[in-house]
């Protein structure tokens, strides 16, 4: 069965740092991209961050660039989310995102193929 598990979330202040984690298991995911999405209350999902197979290149919303930094471990079947400069209005579930194709697939496609169940981030100012 192919799954994704995030970790990471929890409650944290504004200005504050928080690392989220992906796990996959259940097949190889060379060739495929993965990402980040979040869902705020009442508003609709959206993208946050996409990594190619191999790292590079990387893709962000403009609302996190320079403060959100996504990478990959390969071997670990992982993908991690580093979120620093917290902001009330990144308070989200961030859900994880996986699909064959490139960083534009996820991005601007908003292809997805599997979805990870999310994680609350909840930044209290």
């Amino acid at each position: 069965q192919v799954q994704l598990v995030e970790s990471g979330g929890g409650l944290v202040q504004a200005g504050g740092s928080l690392r989220l984690s992906c796990a996959a298991s259940g097949r190889t995911f060379i060739n495929y991209v993965m990402g980040w999405f979040r869902q705020a209350p009442g508003k609709e999902r959206d993208f946050v961050a996409a990594i190619s197979w191999n790292g590079n290149p990387t893709y962000y919303a403009d609302s996190v660039k320079g403060r959100f930094t996504i990478s990959r471990d390969n071997a670990k079947n992982t993908v991690y989310l580093e979120m620093n400069s917290l902001k009330p209005e990144d308070t989200a579930v961030y859900y994880c995102a996986t699909t064959p194709g490139t960083v534009y697939t996820i991005a601007r496609d908003r292809f997805v193929e599997i979805w990870g169940q999310g994680t609350l981030v909840t930044v209290s100012s």
